[in-house]
């Protein structure tokens, strides 16, 4: 079967070679396998244009192509294309494909990002403060200085792989490139290892870490502390910390948004006479008047003593729910004085709530007659 290479290449045959790489790049990047995984129509088209451009980017080849016309493998005048695809490649996408032929493997690569979870109680979350936290992580090795080698030693180079770090396949004009297992990737062989590090570059330790948290913080808050995570590979700089935050239940105060709220008892004497109390707040106390007649439930309001609004200004408000603390146990006058009360209330104490129902309607027929 005869091939047109131009046609395969999308150009025409006044194509100047700027043309053909553009085309050859977009085409490339389009059927590439890693983008087509499992497709093998993909795969074909991927293997025809690599052949159709090392063809057409040779100017030798490409005019014993133009003289002799479409060919099957072999043109007249060229042979199968004998170099190596993989640099071509390479040279073109290798910093989307990455180790695609092996260059970017002693690149510098940043560290590893870590988590910490870190519990704090409401009034740090609300005031802000500042905390001293221990992280564990890997750190350059400061004895062979991130090489693994023993000081005054060097790596060998890697015989599987000649010191690419990469062990390849070429079929045809399709090469397959993958990371050397011998050396894992890394060109090179450490035959003295560092005795700090055994040869890891790397060692694990504890590193104090001081934290500002915010006013304002709540639970699920991700704190960012750069540069204190993961050391990098190859001089790359270190991964960062994030920090996420858990508020720790109060025992008075329940929080809402930027809000706070509790519940503060009265008694039964303070709800009907009213009187003035103190109430808790998060940086303190605050006094509130509960009028005469206050029932149980009843919300009061003190503004800007909730929590501040992280990352803007203001605060948010405080709300107390009131209820009536009924006494479990009360003395024979406190009784005494109850029943009396009950008594000039009208208020019967022996008589049932359903008897009391029955009491109203009949009142109520009364009156409608």
């Amino acid at each position: 079967m005869t091939k047109d290479y131009y046609q395969t290449l999308e150009v025409d045959k006044s194509a100047t070679d700027a043309d053909l790489k553009k085309a050859y790049r977009r085409l490339a990047l389009k059927f590439h396998p890693d983008r087509n995984p499992d497709d093998k129509t993909a795969e074909d088209r991927f293997k025809e244009i690599n052949e159709a451009y090392a063809c057409l980017s040779d100017s030798q080849k490409r005019s014993n192509y133009d003289q002799f016309g479409t060919a099957d493998g072999a043109g007249a005048g060229f042979g199968d294309f004998s170099g190596n695809f993989g640099d071509i490649f390479g040279e073109m996408f290798g910093d989307i494909f990455g180790d695609f032929t092996g260059r970017r493997r002693n690149r510098p690569a940043k560290g590893q990002d870590l988590r910490y979870d870190l519990d704090i109680d409401l009034k740090d979350a609300v005031f802000g403060t500042e905390k001293k936290i221990t992280i564990p992580r890997s750190e350059t090795c400061s004895t062979c200085v991130g090489s693994g080698s023993k000081p005054g030693t060097n790596p060998a180079t890697c015989q599987t792989c000649s010191g690419t770090g990469q062990t390849k396949l070429q079929q045809g004009f399709f090469v397959i490139s993958r990371t050397c297992n011998n050396c894992r990737g890394e060109g090179k062989i450490i035959t003295d290892p560092c005795t700090k590090c055994k040869g890891q570059g790397k060692v694990r330790t504890e590193r104090n870490v001081s934290l500002k948290i915010p006013a304002g913080v709540d639970t699920g808050i991700r704190l960012r502390v750069t540069g204190e995570g993961e050391s990098g590979s190859h001089g790359g700089p270190p991964g960062d910390l994030y920090v996420v935050i858990n508020v720790e239940p109060h025992p008075y105060f329940k929080r809402k948004g930027n809000d706070l709220l509790c519940e503060v008892p009265i008694s039964f004497v303070q709800a009907t006479l009213g009187s003035e109390i103190e109430v808790p707040t998060i940086d303190g106390k605050a006094a509130i008047k509960i009028p005469a007649g206050t029932p149980s439930g009843r919300v009061f309001h003190l503004r800007g003593k909730g929590v501040p609004k992280l990352g803007s200004y203001g605060k948010g408000d405080q709300f107390i729910n009131i209820f009536i603390d009924v006494p479990k146990k009360l003395s024979s006058r406190q009784k005494e004085l109850l029943e009396e009360f009950a008594e000039i209330s009208g208020d019967e104490v022996s008589k049932g709530f359903m008897d009391k129902i029955k009491d109203m309607f009949q009142h109520q027929h009364k009156e409608a007659k």
